[in-house]
């Protein structure tokens, strides 16, 4: 190959390792495994099947699946035959996946695991190729089963440099409609390598695969990582059996988005109170035992390096898993730097930041606080969008990420809120939400927090319900929540201190349009929705109120 990329690593097992096993996914509860020289081969075929389809080096090719050992298959073929891929989340309606089909001048669509792909065909649009994974029920003119059995392994595979245009990866859209990054062969390049090195992890690691691979946490997490360093990746087959597959995986590295941490403290409540925990933690020869049981059951036995990241954790939530020994750590980074920003090592971090910068990072702040990044892995650009990809840089080339961050005296950055998400009360003081919302978390009793307040005197919180929370009387939720409200209270200022706790009857969901396919909160959608209500919610007298 002519410079490093992720082929070129992919190539590199392929030739060297090429019976040991690279992916491993259970269907209907039997392991199927392929090694690298499987993967290989099934990457050369449809690659060799897209180039007899018309494809040709630089065409766009969306993969819309859930993760599977089929998505990085595809991923590889994609790039054998030197096309950029489109990845797409598979949670999206139809009127989600055809702007972007369309916006990104795809070609050919993949389609792979999904949960009902009849309601997302009509989101493609004609004209584009569809190949189907009939493994998974769909099946459309063309298969990659059929282009698998009559196409011979492509030998010859794109050789790409640094600066190539490697992938176009369409951002969640927490406000507006989603953007397409750019990313060159050079930044994943970068990365990787540099982000193993500094946080030690593990080499030939064991990996588990669950979050959307059509972001860029898991694609570097998961997908480059294992390529680069000749992982073991495994996949769940469902919802149902994900505790299972993971537990039979025990991966050497985990991480999850703060709304599934706080899901998996709900799932340790259920099987055992706080009270009850609290005691066995409390006597010396038991707590050892209990930590180790939750950590096996959990299927975290192994795991060395336990993250959370795209949204920033609770510092409640955090120490409370850090007591049980399973201590998460935070990193922060964003599609358009490629993740290179700031990370959190096992050994070095504190509650409730989100890391050091990684080498090499320049950073510095607006005036405003917003937190701005050079590197060699910043974004090419937005696709087709020129003026906002000026708008994304400031004069000396350094990335605005949107967020409004600080430093502590030893070098480890806090995010205190976003630039877009500050509200002013109609009292003219300006509200960072997100340091409130974040405290208002470490209660397990409430699962999703938007505090708002435009146009009222003071901040209120609009919350949903945990499954803890939703099982508990009326009279002992409130009762619960009053004096939380009071101790938070206690530790903002006078401006920000919350008047009301709002309980939302329904969650917030991907499907209801409330949360992002990465489970973060569409404020946005929720401000259209509630805000004509926050006036009347204020008026009551009751600090805990049920929105209607």
């Amino acid at each position: 190959m002519a410079a490093s990329s992720p082929l070129a690593q992919f190539l590199k097992w392929e030739t060297g390792n090429p019976q040991e096993i690279f992916l491993q996914q259970p269907f209907n509860g039997v392991w199927k495994t392929w090694t690298w020289a499987q993967a290989g081969d099934e990457a050369r075929r449809l690659a060799a099947g897209l180039q007899a389809l018309g494809l040709h080096p630089g065409d766009h090719v969306a993969i819309l699946s859930k993760n599977c050992a089929h998505w990085i298959i595809a991923d590889l073929a994609i790039m054998m035959a030197g096309c950029i891929s489109i990845p797409i989340y598979p949670s999206l309606s139809a009127s989600g996946i055809k702007p972007i089909l369309t916006h990104s001048d795809s070609k050919a669509i993949i389609i792979g695991k999904l949960d009902d792909f009849s309601k997302q065909t009509d989101g493609i649009p004609d004209g584009i190729l569809r190949i189907s994974i009939t493994s998974y029920g769909t099946n459309e003119a063309t298969s990659m089963e059929a282009l698998l059995a009559n196409n011979e392994p492509l030998q010859e595979v794109f050789h790409w440099q640094s600066a190539d245009l490697f992938t176009i990866i369409y951002t969640s859209g927490t406000t507006g409609n989603s953007k397409g990054v750019m990313h060159t062969i050079r930044a994943f390049d970068t990365v990787v390598p540099l982000v193993v090195d500094t946080l030690q992890m593990p080499l030939k690691p064991r990996l588990f695969s669950y979050l959307p691979l059509s972001h860029i946490a898991e694609r570097m997490a998961i997908e480059m990582y294992g390529i680069y360093f000749g992982a073991l990746i495994s996949f769940a087959e469902n919802i149902e059996s994900f505790s299972a597959n993971l537990i039979h995986t025990e991966p050497h590295m985990f991480f999850a988005v703060p709304r599934i941490w706080g899901k998996l403290r709900e799932g340790i409540l259920k099987k055992l109170s706080q009270k009850k925990l609290n005691l066995l933690l409390s006597i010396p020869l038991v707590n050892s035992l209990i930590k180790k049981s939750i950590r096996q059951k959990l299927g975290l036995a192994k795991a060395s390096h336990i993250y959370s990241s795209a949204a920033p954790l609770s510092p409640d939530l955090q120490k409370w898993f850090i007591n049980l020994g399973i201590p998460i750590r935070q990193a922060y980074g964003m599609t358009e730097d490629c993740v290179y920003a700031h990370f959190d090592s096992p050994t070095h971090f504190r509650i409730g930041k989100v890391g050091r910068a990684l080498p090499g990072l320049l950073v510095k702040f607006a005036a405003d606080g917003e937190l701005r990044v050079k590197s060699k892995s910043n974004m090419i650009g937005y696709y087709k969008e020129p003026a906002l990809t000026a708008a994304a840089f400031d004069e000396d080339g350094y990335l605005k990420t949107g967020d409004i961050a600080e430093y502590d005296a030893d070098g480890f950055l806090a995010i205190t809120g976003r630039v877009k998400d500050q509200f002013k009360t109609d009292k003219g003081k300006y509200i960072s939400p997100s340091p409130i919302e974040m405290q208002l978390l470490g209660n397990s009793k409430i699962e999703q927090v938007c505090v708002v307040g435009t146009g009222v005197p003071q901040p209120i919180a609009l919350i949903t319900l945990s499954e803890e929370g939703l099982k508990m009387a009326e009279d002992e939720l409130v009762n619960n929540l009053i004096p939380f409200l009071k101790s938070i209270n206690s530790q903002l200022e006078v401006f920000e201190k919350l008047e009301k706790l709002v309980i939302i009857a329904d969650s917030w969901t991907i499907e209801n349009g409330m949360l992002t396919p990465t489970l973060k909160v569409k404020r946005n959608e929720i401000e259209k929705r509630h805000l004509p209500k926050y006036p009347v919610w204020y008026a009551e007298k009751e600090k805990i109120i049920w929105g209607k």
